[in-house]
């Protein structure tokens, strides 16, 4: 099952992209856009509520290897508990389009949040694309970090290891926890961008 759905995904595997293939509001160094989405739990959940926290916005597809690789190892998991355990909002977000790879319903959203213990502080749906294309999400995964400030001070890849593999996971060095860590001790995020890679959004028409 893993390998065919690494062949059905491997086609979209996205590394990097140039300004014109991800046009977006969101910028590094700009506030990031205020958004308003349904979470699994049935309630709105906005961006601006989170005023005055550190923020981790993570695409993600259920059905994408590049996903399996962080849930299925616990990896993903892990570091969300570690995160959110330090008083910071971590947002995942489902843009897959109704009739796409990856498209969950509130119902299997829930489902999913409990069979894979997912320690996120909201998992949110876009089914329509716009949140996603608002930050210019190309990726399964695809990470943002927002300062406290609501300052968007990271995008790009979870790590430098642009594999499906958990086996290179140990080895990799993670941008996401790296950000959040500089940011926090009010310091300059050193890699502010990096390629994301993993399988594509699948929005709507693609």
């Amino acid at each position: 099952m893993r390998n065919f759905l690494f062949a059905f995904c491997c086609s979209a595997l996205l590394t990097a992209f140039s300004t014109e293939n991800a046009s977006a509001a969101a910028t590094v160094g700009q506030p990031a856009p205020n958004f308003t989405l349904q979470g699994s739990d049935g309630k709105e959940h906005s961006l601006a509520e989170y005023k005055g926290k550190f923020v981790v916005l993570e695409w993600t597809n259920p059905d994408c290897p590049f996903v399996h690789k962080f849930y299925d190892s616990g990896d993903m998991q892990k570091l969300q508990k570690a995160e959110t355990a330090k008083g910071v909002v971590w947002l995942r977000i489902n843009s897959s389009a109704q009739g796409h790879e990856g498209y969950q319903t509130a119902s299997d959203l829930t489902a999913y949040v409990g069979s894979h213990h997912v320690a996120a502080t909201a998992s949110l749906l876009d089914p329509e694309g716009k949140v996603g294309h608002l930050y210019g999400a190309r990726t399964t995964p695809h990470m943002f970090v927002i300062d406290a400030k609501g300052t968007l001070v990271y995008a790009g890849g979870i790590d430098d290891t642009p594999s499906a593999d958990a086996a290179d996971i140990p080895k990799a060095k993670n941008y996401v926890t790296t950000a959040l860590s500089e940011t926090m001790e009010g310091k300059a995020v050193t890699t502010p961008t990096a390629k994301p890679y993993g399988c594509s959004v699948k929005y709507a028409k693609e």
